[in-house]
Parts: structure tokens; C-alpha cells; sequence
């Protein structure tokens, strides 16, 4: 069983920069890859991007090349969202997720879920 724990949500202006945070706890929490989701207010979730405890870059979905960057620390068994640039359409919660591979995560398989945190973007 993984538990993870996201952090760092809030309101903050358009053109803010934000970092979210997720620790992982857990049996083997080490061998899932990690990975960011999204769900904007009546939209379905989706992929932000995904890393690795091991090493390798993260991936990325498309809409977040750019100034989405995720990060880890393994010594906190953390990763980390950072944001820049925020827009009012990028409200929404957003999640932390473990799967079995960067790909799996990309493909919507999730082995655990976060609670999500709120981030909410003002104009």
C-alpha cells in the first residue's frame, strides 16, 4: 500500500508561479514511477507529466511543456510540481499519482491516488 500526500495548492493570481508538493509513503513506494494529473471544474482528469525514483527525465503531456516542471527528492521521497506562469484556465485540482511506468501513468493506469490539492487562479 502507497499513501501520498499532496501539498502546496492555493489561490494565486494569473501569471503566478506555484509548486506543489506529494510525499510517498509506503511498502515499495520506491518502485512506482510518479506522475501529476489534473481535473479542471467539470472536466475529466488528465496527465501532467511523470518521473521515476531512479533517474531519466520526467515526461511531459504536450500542454505541459514548458512551464511545467516536475522534480523529486529522494532523500524526502518527494516530488515536486513546479508551475510557472499560471493561468485562470489551469484551475483545477491536481493530483498525485503512482503507477507501474511513466507510460502506464501517461495511459491513465494508477496503482494510488492523492487527495488532491485545489489550485485556484484569479484574472
Amino acid at each position: 500500500q502507497v499513501q501520498l500526500v499532496e501539498s502546496g495548492g492555493g489561490l494565486v493570481q494569473a501569471g503566478d508561479s506555484l509548486r506543489l508538493s506529494c510525499v510517498a509513503t509506503g511498502r515499495n513506494s520506491w518502485t512506482y514511477s510518479m506522475g501529476w494529473f489534473r481535473q479542471p471544474p467539470g472536466k475529466e482528469r488528465e496527465f501532467v507529466g511523470a518521473i521515476t525514483w531512479s533517474g531519466g527525465s520526467p515526461e511531459y503531456a504536450e500542454s505541459a511543456k514548458g512551464r511545467f516542471i516536475i522534480a523529486k527528492d529522494n532523500a524526502k521521497s518527494t516530488i515536486y510540481l513546479q508551475i510557472n506562469s499560471l493561468q485562470p484556465e489551469e484551475t483545477a485540482v491536481y493530483y498525485c499519482a503512482a503507477g507501474a511506468s511513466r507510460s502506464r501513468l501517461r495511459a491513465g493506469s494508477v496503482d494510488y491516488w492523492g487527495q488532491g490539492t485545489q489550485v485556484t487562479v484569479s484574472s
